[in-house]
């Protein structure tokens, strides 16, 4: 199938701002794009690109003060398949696992380990290992937090969502990464397109969030927000947790005007007509 993928996102600055842009594809994603990506501004600013240590392809910029939108539009090729379950994936010891993956067991900015450890054992540490130790700990999750826009948060930690039940995809993700953590399963922070393909989903088009876990030799796709396995998920970035992968940076005041996203199948017999339509 083919995905339409892009966004509009707009600001106002009162003055000369800098800005750190994470709002590419994964570059694991580079080989399915039909069509080129750019990200385009206006007015027209230079735009740097770069790697950061977690290999997502990212940028930097420099804006006057007044108005700045910038704009994305692409096609994504995709097999259309749901994310895969591997049920017999099983769990490292922690001295059996990749020296690189040993980072995605510590606790991060928003994931406090130390807080949740004791309930995490208390509630996981006698039932099975794996895969269904992991689906266990979203299974938990997906039926005690409760999803709610108003309560998004910037803020919002692991621990905050463990106590207050509430939140949205960042939170659930936070909190699932910190028990899988505190179980000595490596999980990562990921980020990108998930387009309601296949599923009634009423919200508009977002960007979400969900994670991966490392079992079994590989990095697997867990998401504790939707809790079952998702068509057209489209990676942009990976990290330890949602300070490792924030879409836009602004170093100075600002104003969002705009945050517009699409994600969503087209035809698959020409989808480059689809472009600026």
């Amino acid at each position: 199938m083919f995905i339409r993928i892009g966004f509009e996102i707009s600001y106002s600055f009162p003055q000369p701002t800098e800005m750190i842009l994470m709002l590419y594809t994964h570059p694991s994603r580079a080989p399915s794009l039909v069509s080129p990506e750019r990200l385009v501004s206006t007015p027209a600013v230079i735009i740097e690109d770069f790697f950061d240590v977690y290999g997502n392809r990212c940028a930097r910029t420099f804006c006057s003060s007044g108005h700045l939108r910038l704009r994305s539009d692409a096609i994504v090729a995709d097999d259309g398949l749901p994310d895969p379950v591997v049920r017999d994936a099983q769990q490292h010891r922690v001295r059996e696992l990749p020296a690189d993956t040993l980072l995605y067991l510590l606790g991060s900015r928003y994931c406090e380990i130390e807080k949740l450890s004791e309930f995490a054992w208390q509630q996981f540490g006698q039932g099975p290992t794996g895969w269904d130790r992991v689906q266990a700990i979203c299974d938990w999750v997906h039926h005690h937090v409760v999803f709610s826009h108003e309560a998004a948060r910037c803020d919002r930690t692991a621990y905050d969502t463990f106590i207050d039940q509430r939140g949205v995809c960042r939170d659930y993700t936070h909190l699932a990464i910190a028990l899988c953590r505190c179980m000595g399963i490596p999980a990562r922070y990921a980020t990108g397109y998930l387009g309601d393909i296949q599923v009634p989903v009423e919200p508009p088009m977002d960007f979400s969030a969900w994670f991966e876990v490392f079992l079994g030799g590989q990095w697997h796709t867990f998401d504790a927000r939707n809790n079952q396995p998702r068509v057209g998920r489209i990676l942009m970035a990976r990290g330890r947790d949602a300070a490792d992968v924030a879409l836009t940076t602004t170093f100075g005041s600002h104003r969002l005007e705009e945050f517009t996203v699409r994600t969503y199948q087209v035809s698959d017999v020409d989808p480059l007509r689809e472009i600026g339509t």
